[in-house]
């Protein structure tokens, strides 16, 4: 989810992690998902860099990486509360990453329901939000960005968006193009219900229908289950009506989709794989 925003006068880095699922599908990552995972760490790198702000929605380890705290340093920073709205594991997370950065950033805030106008650019953050369909996972912020009459929207890890406050959020800023991390269906059935799965389409549909968005990123959590396109039929029907574009991240940036992760089993199957050494710091998820 970590993703590049430009305005007029402002530029903007969320979420700037990359991580691995240590197990998916019984296996551990291929042998080409360290090698993308290389790469896209130097293109978040780079991105960082050039940024003049960074965003962390919350303290899971593909939304931020503590190891390299020298991203932040000159930016200003803005992330979600590190003791309110807040589980346990996360809110220690926070301690730890604000002591790494701590002098670092030439502004940092809190950033939890709070507007902040950066120039030209006004950035809006939600309040406090369920990661997935309940407290378990913690908390994340969704943002919204908006600069020349143009508006983006990055839900973090809603995994829908299934509840009220997740989508009342994207009602009430309507963006242009909407970037969601998806329904959780890799696991529908156990961790992630049918009932949320049709919550989550019911709001998609509110969302393409009730606001100004003509652009749909479905990407994250969506897309570790191969299935994702026929989980969602009635987004893609009303997405069609209001001819709205429903792509993944991938397709929005001209790559083609490369769901790694979900075929592990292929990928081993095919390709075979090695043990790959000294890649601990980032064998970690959520």
């Amino acid at each position: 989810m970590a993703t590049f925003v430009e305005t007029d006068d402002l530029k903007v880095l969320i979420d700037p992690g990359v991580s691995l699922a240590p197990i998916r599908y019984g296996l551990e990552p291929h042998p080409l998902e360290w090698e993308r995972l290389d790469e896209t760490w130097e293109t978040i790198k780079h991105y960082a860099e050039n940024s003049d702000v960074l965003m962390v929605t919350h303290y899971h380890y593909d939304h931020h990486d503590p190891d390299y705290p020298e991203l932040y340093k000159d930016k200003m920073v803005f992330i979600k509360h590190p003791t309110e709205n807040i589980n346990r594991s996360q809110k220690e997370r926070a301690a730890f990453f604000l002591e790494a950065i701590k002098g670092l950033p030439k502004r940092l805030e809190y950033a939890d329901g709070k507007k902040f106008q950066l120039g030209k650019t006004l950035i809006s953050f939600s309040t406090p939000v369920c990661h997935g369909t309940n407290p378990r996972l913690g908390y994340v912020t969704e943002v919204s960005i908006e600069s020349t009459n143009e508006k983006f929207l990055h839900t973090s890890d809603v995994e829908g968006p299934s509840l009220e406050d997740q989508i009342d959020f994207i009602l009430k800023e309507k963006p242009d193009v909407l970037f969601v991390d998806g329904p959780m269906t890799y696991m529908l059935g156990y961790r992630y219900s049918y009932k949320s799965l049709e919550f989550s389409n019911n709001n998609l549909v509110r969302a393409i229908r009730e606001t100004s968005l003509h652009t749909l990123v479905l990407d994250h959590h969506f897309l570790r289950d191969l299935n994702y396109k026929s989980r969602i039929k009635p987004v893609y029907k009303a997405a069609e009506e209001r001819e709205v574009k429903v792509v993944t991240a991938a397709e929005f940036c001209g790559r083609k989709i490369e769901m790694l992760e979900a075929l592990r089993k292929e990928l081993y199957s095919k390709h075979g794989g090695v043990e790959v050494k000294g890649k601990k710091q980032m064998l970690r998820h959520e």
